[in-house]
């Protein structure tokens, strides 16, 4: 294994990769959603062997994943709303990612910015389902990754 200075990194098109790297991907994913209980399961689903999901599966990840720190700061916009922050809160608390830091700035014109470090290591699910359950929240104008470590 690359010693973590000798790792370089590239953003490519899904378009353009092999598809093992899809179906590792997709592995992943059934895995974290708890869609298949075991990786057995999961490659039998997908149509990949089990040796190619663990060739590929450290090296392999969607670009909201991180390698190492696993720290996001989300920043979001909310409309002024009684209760948007406890229900914005609700879903990160059910989606088990760790919150580090919260800070919510006064409402202007009727809206909020709110900013919220967590700590995704022991997340259920993907940074990807977090970020959409949010945004359909009503009075959530806006969410999206403003960091990530």
């Amino acid at each position: 294994m690359l010693d973590n200075a000798d790792k370089e990194y590239y953003l490519v098109d899904k378009n353009v990769l092999p598809e093992v790297f899809l179906k590792v991907i997709d592995v992943k994913q059934k895995l974290n959603v708890g869609e298949s209980a075991s990786v057995n399961e999961a490659v039998r689903k997908v149509g990949l062997s089990r040796s190619a999901y663990y060739k590929y599966k450290d090296s392999v990840m969607p670009f909201y994943e991180t390698t190492n720190g696993k720290k996001v700061t989300l920043l979001i916009t909310v409309e002024n709303f009684q209760g948007i922050l406890s229900s914005i809160l609700n879903i990160v608390a059910s989606s088990r990612a760790n919150i580090l830091t919260i800070n919510q700035n006064i409402p202007i014109n009727g809206l909020a910015d709110i900013s919220i470090s967590l700590e995704t290591a022991s997340m259920f699910g993907s940074l990807e389902d977090l970020l959409s359950d949010i945004n359909k929240l009503a009075g959530v104008r806006s969410c999206k990754v403003l960091s990530r470590e």
